[in-house]
């Protein structure tokens, strides 16, 4: 059996991105072509980003819950922390699900994000089932929070991806899972790993709701009958490769929103049907998996003509997005939520509603 470490090495630490190393889209009809400039062109800074949490270890991903507050995802310690989004205070909300080993190569696994439906939470974990990590009997899926110290296991994403592989090349055969999004009733949960996005209910029936080619979909945001995609794109990650794209049930193929920002892990609506991302950055890792380089993400929105315009930049390896009101709420692998304020201050010029 490979070592785990020779196993992880291809996972990247938000996003598993694996696949084609000169970082070209394989032809397929569903993998939008356009290409647009880096982003690094266009910028449109509203304000600089503030600090509002420290502390905590090694923050996945987030949600915003009951009474307004935002719930982050600490994988390490296998634990939600409820924030205060005005004051950044942290208050312990769930703790006792299946944490990742503190090793770099395991990071992005664990529970890695959290949905509400209606005041009921749930988290995803990943990689940490027995196909990735050699005696472990824990569940790759959707945990139900039923306490403070207790959760129960809903669905099985896990043995659903073995059972069902996908058709584009991987090496974990559980998938690895990014974001899960409250979706009629249930959810949508990306697959970085096995390129698809699946669609889980609340009985435990999953089934593959939409599938890409190499592109890495992770990051997911809906609005009514549209759902957006965010895409990091394979290995190097190139601007180009960093796409923004919306689809609706029933349909065949997808839509290009905007292109351009490099290792996109995020994508929210704002007010007025804004429309932002989020990028982790400059990639140049030493192998497949590593994460981008320190200091170079950014907080992107997306602009006319398929574009992006920067709204902050310098963001530490930014893992999620919530946006409240007209401000952004960012996590970090390095334990923080950052916030960024009158992110719809500036005419941008896009609407989710049409382009």
């Amino acid at each position: 059996m490979k070592s785990l470490r020779i196993l992880t090495r291809a996972l990247l630490a938000s996003t598993l991105a694996v696949g084609c190393t000169d970082g070209r889209f394989p032809t397929d009809s569903s993998a939008p072509k356009a290409i647009a400039p880096d982003v690094s062109s266009r910028v449109a800074i509203s304000s600089a980003p503030r600090q509002l949490v420290t502390g905590l270890q090694e923050l996945q991903g987030s949600a915003v819950g009951p009474g307004g507050a935002l719930y982050v995802t600490a994988p390490l310690t296998g634990s939600i922390w409820r924030v205060d989004p005005a004051t950044g205070v942290k208050t312990l909300f769930a703790t006792g699900l299946p944490a990742r080993f503190n090793d770099p190569y395991y990071i992005g696994s664990g529970v890695v994000d959290v949905a509400f439906v209606g005041s009921t939470a749930y988290a995803l974990v990943t990689g940490v089932g027995p196909d990735f990590i050699e005696g472990s009997n824990a569940v790759v899926g959707i945990y139900r929070i039923d306490g403070p110290n207790s959760g129960t296991v809903i669905a099985d994403i896990g043995a659903f991806s073995i059972a069902n592989p996908p058709t584009t090349e991987y090496f974990v055969p559980s998938g690895f899972q990014y974001a899960i999004e409250p979706y009629r009733g249930g959810f949508l949960v990306s697959d970085g790993h096995h390129n698809r996005v699946l669609r889980v209910t609340l009985d435990g029936t999953i089934s593959e709701f939409r599938t890409f080619a190499n592109v890495v979909p992770i990051g997911l945001a809906v609005s009514g009958e549209s759902i957006y995609v965010a895409l990091a794109g394979p290995i190097p990650h190139m601007p180009q490769d960093g796409q923004v794209v919306t689809f609706t049930p029933g349909s065949t193929s997808n839509a290009l929103v905007a292109s351009g920002a490099r290792l996109l892990v995020d994508v929210a609506l704002g007010r007025g049907r804004s429309l932002f991302a989020l990028a982790q950055g400059d990639w140049n890792g030493p192998y497949e998996g590593a994460p981008a380089d320190p200091n170079t993400g950014s907080l992107v929105r997306v602009a006319a003509g398929r574009t992006f315009d920067v709204v902050a930049t310098g963001l530490d390896r930014p893992t999620s997005l919530e946006i409240i009101g007209d401000t952004a709420y960012i996590t970090t692998l390095g334990g923080e939520v950052w916030t960024v304020g009158g992110i719809d201050a500036a005419p941008f010029g896009w609407a989710a509603g049409g382009r």
